[in-house]
């Protein structure tokens, strides 16, 4: 079971991380032709398509992955009605996102507007939702391979095509909505093929509305759930924007975010590759499996979101080197730390998708969004920018760790993890990684041993105790 976490977090990771060292790779050939204004009009842009992306999907991929375990010999025809539904919706999803865009565009770039317009909202007509039911297919199937090759590929085309956006052709932000366009119009395509015409997944147009209504019925609920993930993690730079915030300062906010959304994409690998495995630990009410999946995930988590903190003074100013960007790894720390939520956050509410309660999930993410919003007006008027970070802090370990206190999750019997010790030690991590960044590099280095070890020891007795 270990072997094959490993073995598969390593191959969801190794994707990112390939895509990722050529991404920091270009860092400093591309960041000197980016502006504070580049990174802000990317920031609010993101943004409201943040807001909006939450709606693509409707939740549906919690039914299909119930249907796959459920009904093995008979989902693939509930599989191809979904993919005739949401190739149909994407449509009227596609419309609604580019008017909503058209009024958020800031006024210094208005010139452009229909172009971002259109590259945000053309890979979303096409080839309906061939991405999302392709890569959870290959997920349930634990066949990574499939995902890894298409994401090295078609990521490393992005990057290359960031490269001459940016730094050849001067485009600024324009080259990082050009080269995302291509990209997702890439991975469409890749997809598009071996549903419909090598795994019999084509989908059904002439769907039985019955059937779509019935699933709604189950994932609608989780739409609100995964929409606090965007009042997390995206809306603060609306906020900003409503307040007056001048630009280039939500350009430093946004920048300072780029190491915490590199290493989430590490974060999402480990927790992609522990999916299918929690599934069937479920499934076979194998408690002890559950758990020593995810204490592994978040003790290596912890642990490299650890040492990226402490190096993050050496690193970060070699990576940006944009003009007025300088010393924001003091921000960055805490928006790295934050993404400790995520392995907890599995663990209490995966349960929880997988008995179908997926409106005691309202109970979580309603009120962590609540708190992110007050928390984000008040502190961003008062504090500014490390109001802004604090607040995301706060917030996301809110929405990692509330889900094991709730009725439902007690009522599905889930297992304990201990929440309350691995939320103090991130806690404890954050405040140490905070202020451990200035002191020299040698006891950085020998601070970083240590963790190592400690965190070697817990892995061999969590993984010894099999025995």
């Amino acid at each position: 079971m270990l072997k094959r976490l490993f073995s598969h977090t390593a191959i969801y990771g190794l994707a990112p991380q390939i895509v990722k060292a050529v991404q920091i790779f270009i860092l400093p050939f591309t960041t000197p032709f980016l502006t504070p204004l580049d990174y802000g009009v990317a920031g609010i842009i993101s943004a409201v398509v943040g807001a909006i992306s939450v709606f693509q999907g409707l939740g549906l991929n919690i039914v299909l992955s119930n249907s796959y375990y459920k009904s093995p010999f008979q989902y693939k025809w509930l599989w191809r009605q979904i993919y005739g539904f949401m190739a149909i919706w994407n449509f009227f999803y596609a419309f609604v996102m580019g008017f909503i865009i058209w009024f958020f565009v800031p006024k210094e770039v208005v010139e452009n507007r229909v172009w971002i317009i259109l590259l945000n909202v053309l890979p979303l007509v096409f080839f309906g939702a061939s991405t999302s039911l392709g890569t959870l297919y290959y997920q349930l199937k634990q066949q990574p391979i499939q995902i890894v090759f298409r994401t090295v590929i078609i990521g490393l085309i992005s990057i290359f095509l960031n490269l001459y956006f940016i730094a050849f052709l001067k485009m600024g932000y324009m080259g990082w909505f050009m080269s995302a366009a291509i990209g997702s119009f890439l991975l469409q395509i890749s997809y598009f093929y071996p549903l419909n015409f090598r795994l019999g997944m084509s989908p059904i147009f002439n769907f039985k509305r019955k059937t779509i209504i019935k699933q709604l019925k189950i994932s609608l609920p989780i739409v609100p759930h995964y929409y606090s993930g965007y009042f997390l993690r995206s809306f603060d730079k609306i906020i900003m924007k409503s307040l007056g915030i001048n630009i280039d300062q939500i350009g430093r906010y946004n920048a300072a975010q780029t190491p915490g959304n590199l290493a989430s994409m590490g974060v999402m690998a480990a927790n992609q590759a522990v999916g299918p495995m929690l599934y069937q630990s479920y499934k076979n009410n194998d408690r002890k499996t559950e758990k020593k999946l995810n204490f592994t995930i978040i003790i290596l988590v912890l642990l490299g979101t650890s040492i990226f903190s402490i190096f993050s003074k050496e690193w970060i100013p070699f990576l940006i080197r944009s003009k007025g960007l300088e010393n924001i790894y003091s921000f960055a720390i805490i928006i790295l730390m934050a993404y400790n939520y995520r392995p907890m956050y599995v663990a209490a509410n995966q349960r929880l998708f997988f008995v179908e309660k997926t409106k005691a999930l309202l109970k979580v993410s309603t009120t962590a969004a609540i708190i992110s919003v007050i928390l984000n007006l008040i502190f961003i008027y008062y504090f500014g920018m490390i109001g802004a970070v604090i607040a995301m802090f706060i917030s996301l370990m809110y929405m990692g760790y509330s889900g094991f206190y709730i009725k439902e999750f007690k009522e599905s019997e889930g297992t304990n993890h201990y929440p309350l010790f691995w939320l103090l030690l991130t806690i404890f991590l954050t405040i140490f990684s905070y202020f451990i960044v200035e002191i020299e590099i040698i006891w950085k280095i020998l601070f970083s041993l240590f963790m190592i070890l400690i965190a070697g020891v817990a892995l061999f007795f969590l993984h010894i105790e099999k025995k």
